[in-house]
């Protein structure tokens, strides 16, 4: 009988919000499977939500993590170097943009609106991995979340669009210089989840609708499924995956998709 196993292995998690979060089931996927982890929480108003869920999963560290703030990404990195020595593998979580953003128009996002969306959801992501390049000597993996707007128009997600469409190229592009020393790059493309930051976009009731009548499967995902797809891709079972965008949405992403 064969088993995933991540014992003696270390693992960050970023982008907890509480436990609805995809990242809290990530988290105890990784947990489960005999992982040691390192948890953020993003500020002291969250902390008092994620810190349960730290418990649960008997996180070694839980440090805050704010990536607009300068030192915070790097505090974390520092931690782990000074505890473990090393790093296995990251689940990177973390998405923003301004409200007013978000629930406009493309063509009517500010450039100060823009540059923020992209700072902490993509290169976010870019400078954790040069962070832990030094302590994946021995090879790891670095998953992110990515959604279906960046390959296909969805009504409503607007400048997270071309924002995640950024991202799922940079997963590419730090495959591709990261696999010489056996780290994979990848990014799970979840389906419509009810999570905090989801419930931030308009009509998203009108989303989850539609991926539950359209999608092959003719029902919704839960967030726990795609905890286990993060962890298959910390597993050694992935261990020649990488550069992929691993579709996590009951099939929805075959299926032809415009909302008005």
């Amino acid at each position: 009988m064969e088993l995933l196993d991540l014992k003696g292995k270390k693992g960050l998690v970023v982008g907890i919000a509480n436990e609805e979060s995809l990242a809290t089931w990530a988290a105890k996927h990784f947990h489960g499977a005999g992982a040691e982890l390192a948890v953020t929480y993003f500020n002291d108003k969250a902390k008092s939500f994620v810190e349960p869920i730290a418990g649960q999963v008997e996180a070694s560290l839980f440090l805050p993590c704010n990536v607009s703030q300068p030192g915070q990404l790097e505090a974390v990195f520092d931690a782990i170097r000074d505890r473990w020595g090393k790093l296995d593998f990251i689940f990177h979580s973390i998405a923003s943009a301004r409200k007013d953003e978000i629930h406009g128009r493309l063509m009517d996002c500010s450039a100060e609106g823009f540059s923020e969306a992209m700072i902490v959801s993509c290169h976010s992501l870019i400078r954790m991995a040069k962070l832990a390049e030094p302590l994946m000597t021995s090879g790891g993996s670095i998953t992110t979340l990515t959604y279906l707007g960046a390959e296909k128009v969805v009504e409503h997600y607007n400048v997270m669009g071309p924002v995640k469409a950024a991202l799922e190229a940079s997963v590419r592009y730090l495959a591709h210089e990261m696999g010489k020393q056996g780290v994979r790059v990848n990014a799970i493309s979840a389906g419509p989840v009810k999570t905090r930051a989801a419930s931030g976009l308009m009509h998203f009731d009108e989303l989850l609708d539609e991926a539950a009548r359209k999608s092959p499967q003719r029902r919704l995902i839960d967030a726990c499924e795609v905890g286990k797809t993060a962890l298959l891709l910390a597993s050694d079972y992935a261990s020649a995956i990488t550069g992929e965008i691993v579709h996590v949405d009951g099939g929805f992403h075959i299926e032809g998709m415009v909302f008005h």
